[in-house]
Formats: C-alpha cells, sequence, structure tokens
C-alpha cells in the first residue's frame, strides 16, 4: 500500500470546485462511454476508457482551469496507488505459466478428480478457498494459485466454470476480509481508527451468515448442476486423468512451488514477492523434474503454455499467455487508474461523497450512504484502496455524530469495498479474477453470492440496529464535593 491521502471537500478551492451537478457530468460521460462502446460497438474496455479520459481531461482543463502538470500529478498519483496491484498481475500471469508446465496444477487437477464427486464439490471448493484465504491473507494469492486449479478440477467433473469460479471467490473473500493478514483488513481498521482484532470480532455475524447462506445455495446448485450425466462425467474424468499423467510427471515433488509460495504467505510476507517464490521455483521443478532446458522454462514462462494432451478439454485448460498475455489486461487498469486519478485531483469524488453524507438523516442512511461509498469508488477509481481510503475518510464524523462505535464504519468499508473490487470488469480486481480464473466478471457474478450479499446485509444491518456497534455513554466525571465552612 502507498502512503497516499486523498484531497477532502474542503481541501478544494471553492473557486474550481465542481458543482455536484457538474461533477455527475463525467460520470454520465463515463456511463455513455461504456455502454456505447463495449455493450453498442462491441468494442473492448481500453477505447471508451480513452474516450472518458480525454473527456474529463477536457472538461477539467478549459472548464475548472487546471494546468497538465496537475492533471498528470493526479494521473500519477493514481497509477502509484495502483502499482502493487499491476506488479501482481505481471507476476501472476508468469505463475501461472510456470506451475502449469512444472506440472503443479496438473498434479492437483489429476487428484481433485481422484477424490472429488459433482455433488460436493461446489461447496468443498468455496469452503478450501475460504481457509487457504484466510491462513495467507490474499485473496489474489489464492485465487491465482488454488483458483485456477480448482476450476479445471471442476471442469472436468463436468461443472460449470462460472458456477465454480463464484465459488472460490465466494470463498477467497470471505477469507481476505477475516483475514487479520489481509491489507484491506489492516487499511479497514486503521482508516477508522478502530484496534484490528475488534474489526475482525465485528464482522463474525456478517461471515457466519453469508458463509451459511453461499454453502446452503452451492450445495442445492452442485447437486443440481447438468454435470453430463454421471456415466459420461466417469468417462470424461478418466480421459483427463490420462491425459495428464502422460503429458507430465506428476510426482508430489511438483508441489514445491505450491509449499513455496503458501509458506512466504503464512509466514507474512506480501502477496508480491510470494508470488514471485513461486515462479522461480516453478521454473526450477520444471527444469529438475518435468526436464526442460533452462532457456525453454522461461521461454514458458515469457510466452505461455500451449500443452499438447491429445484431448481438447485439457489443452484449453491448460494453455496460458505467460507474461505477454497480461498487457491486455493491464492497459485496462492504467486505463481505468487514470480515470480514477482525474476524478480524484479534480475534485469529483469530492463533492460526490460530500452530498452523500449531506443526504444522511439517521444510522440507517449513514450506513446505506457508507456503503455506496466503496462501491462507487471501486467503480470510478479502479483501486480497492481508494474505495475504502475515501469513504473511511468522509464518513467518519457522520459516524461520531449518530455515536456510531469505529467498528460499525470499519465493517460496512470492509463488506463492501473488499468484495466489490472483483463485481466491475474493468476494476483491477476483476479484472485480475477474470483473467486468473479463465472466466469474464458478467459469467461469475450471478454465482459470486458473498459479493452479492455482503453489502445488502450490512445495509439491513443499518437500518434494523442489529449488532450495530454504538459509543458507550461516557460516564460523568464526579465533581470534587465543596468544603463544608
Amino acid at each position: 500500500m502507498v502512503d497516499f491521502e486523498p484531497k477532502s471537500y474542503e481541501d478544494f478551492d471553492p473557486e474550481r470546485r465542481p458543482s455536484f451537478g457538474e461533477a455527475l457530468l463525467p460520470i454520465a460521460g463515463m456511463i455513455m462511454f461504456l455502454a456505447v462502446g463495449i455493450v453498442y460497438l462491441g468494442l473492448d474496455a481500453q477505447m471508451p476508457l480513452l474516450w472518458g479520459i480525454a473527456f474529463i481531461g477536457l472538461i477539467a482543463r478549459y472548464h475548472w482551469g487546471y494546468s497538465w502538470d496537475e492533471l498528470f500529478d493526479g494521473i500519477s498519483n493514481s497509477i502509484v496507488m495502483g502499482l502493487g496491484a499491476i506488479f501482481i498481475l505481471f507476476v501472476i500471469y508468469m505463475l501461472i505459466a510456470s506451475w502449469i508446465d512444472a506440472g503443479t496444477i496438473p498434479f492437483i487437477m489429476y487428484w481433485g478428480l481422484e477424490f472429488l464427486t459433482p455433488s460436493v464439490f461446489v461447496p468443498l471448493a468455496a469452503l478450501l478457498s475460504f481457509v487457504v484465504a484466510m491462513a495467507v491473507g490474499s485473496s489474489w494469492t489464492t485465487a491465482g494459485s488454488l483458483g485456477i486449479a480448482l476450476v479445471g478440477i471442476g471442469a472436468g467433473l463436468g461443472i460449470p466454470e462460472p458456477l465454480t469460479a463464484g465459488a472460490i471467490l465466494s470463498g477467497v473473500y470471505m477469507g481476505d476480509k477475516q483475514s487479520p493478514l489481509s491489507d484491506t483488513t489492516l487499511l479497514a481498521s486503521g482508516v477508522s481508527n478502530v484496534d484490528l482484532w475488534d474489526h475482525v470480532r465485528g464482522m463474525f455475524p456478517n461471515t457466519i451468515i453469508i458463509g451459511v447462506i453461499s454453502l446452503v445455495l452451492y450445495t442445492i446448485l452442485g447437486l443440481t448442476a447438468d454435470t453430463g450425466g454421471a456415466g459420461d462425467a466417469a468417462g470424461q474424468v478418466a480421459e483427463i486423468q490420462g491425459a495428464l499423467a502422460g503429458t507430465y510427471e506428476l510426482s508430489v515433488l511438483v508441489l514445491i512451488p505450491l509449499i513455496i509460495t503458501f509458506g512466504f504467505a503464512i509466514a507474512g510476507y506480501p502477496a508480491l514477492p510470494a508470488l514471485g517464490a513461486g515462479v522461480f521455483s516453478g521454473a526450477g521443478v520444471s527444469v529438475l523434474i518435468q526436464g526442460r532446458g533452462f532457456a525453454e522454462a522461461w521461454d514458458i514462462i515469457h510466452y505461455g503454455t500451449g500443452p499438447e494432451t491429445g484431448v481438447e478439454l485439457v489443452n484449453e485448460l491448460l494453455a496460458s499467455g505467460g507474461l505477454n498475455g497480461s498487457i491486455w489486461v493491464i492497459t485496462i487498469v492504467f486505463g481505468a487508474l487514470s480515470i480514477g486519478g482525474l476524478l480524484e485531483i479534480t475534485g469529483v469524488l469530492a463533492v460526490l461523497a460530500h452530498n452523500t453524507a449531506k443526504a444522511v438523516r439517521g444510522v440507517g442512511s449513514a450506513t446505506l450512504a457508507t456503503a455506496i461509498g466503496p462501491l462507487l469508488m471501486n467503480v470510478l477509481t479502479a483501486d480497492q484502496y481508494m474505495s475504502i481510503v475515501v469513504p473511511g475518510m468522509t464518513f467518519r464524523d457522520l459516524h461520531d455524530e449518530y455515536d456510531l462505535d469505529g467498528t460499525s464504519l470499519s465493517r460496512t468499508l470492509e463488506e463492501t469495498g473488499t468484495v466489490s473490487e472483483a463485481m466491475i470488469p474493468w476494476n483491477s480486481g476483476g479484472v485480475f479474477m477474470a483473467a486468473a480464473l479463465g472466466v469474464p466478471v458478467l459469467s461469475y457474478l450471478p454465482y459470486f453470492f458473498v459479493g452479492l450479499l455482503s453489502p445488502i446485509l450490512v445495509v439491513i444491518m443499518g437500518f434494523t440496529g442489529w449488532k450495530m456497534y454504538m459509543k458507550e455513554p461516557e460516564e460523568p466525571t464526579e465533581q470534587p464535593a465543596e468544603a463544608v465552612a
């Protein structure tokens, strides 16, 4: 995380600060560009994002009077905030290629198909993802390693990939937000001035309720999923296992990259060095176990995998783009972060947040406004950290006004900001998860129950008052008794 504090409403010169109506103009423009470009013209997101950058830049330069240097500083600050995500995207593409070539992912797929059945796979995928994400404190690390193998296992069992991806994401984000090792958990508690463990305990009711509901739904969907018939599924599993065993050396030694990566994560290393260690160890296993040449192993990490196993499904599951394949998604992240930087430096975000806070009339609407804030920031800035920092700073005083304990604020930020990044196609989180799992955001979204239900539950809690954490009334200080004459 970068130490960057966005400007508040009062920090902007009233002469250049946009009105509420003016602040809505670039938002309306972006919605129109994305709708026309992606939906009507069938373009990828990069061009509509470029139109948005130009549109907002022209308004800021010629209507609000910002110089090019000021606008460039806003873009630069936003990109610096997102550099961690960009670097991880580079590394995760290399890691996927490395682990496929090393046999790590094929090994997990082979034995997962051996022991798992279609009827129990979906809820178990969510539960396993939750346990691992909570242990390592990273949704990205878990989805980019274990999640990839689980998608392959699910495909082999005949489970629809969007359903598998939704279950994985529900598990990883539930574990991420509940883990004291997670950077977003630390950030939400820090910006709310709340003890870390109070914040973690404050989310228990939400995690238990949403977790149980999600597992029940995944169990039902797993039992009713169309897997093509038991006989066909059994034959397909045998064919896939044969193709894997005939292409890769599947000894337990190929799990070394997985053990090293999770070992680094559990030991407290950030996601980037942990995943980087997985890339290097994967290359080593490719050379020593799979018999690759040194240059060949790194060439595969650079340009991706394209195994020829004799089974088309396996070829598709184990095809990856390597480092080169990351460029397409990186350009989307750069465009979205640039727009977020322009909206922040020109005061558009501050004005939207300020006017939202003015509309609050009670605890329920304060919770609703706080929940909308991270969702809106994830849409506009494409950065998960901004989705927690900006609403946290904006609504901190508002929560004090209604005697709400900081735990209520930190919980709302986490339950909406953390999980919603994977729900937005141009957000760095949505881009990453779609790329890592090989399933488009809009395809897995209907099955991402934790992401869909968590914001709803936290708002219901605000309006009903159930499990809302209020400040304890201050005890009156005793006045010293007057001396008796």
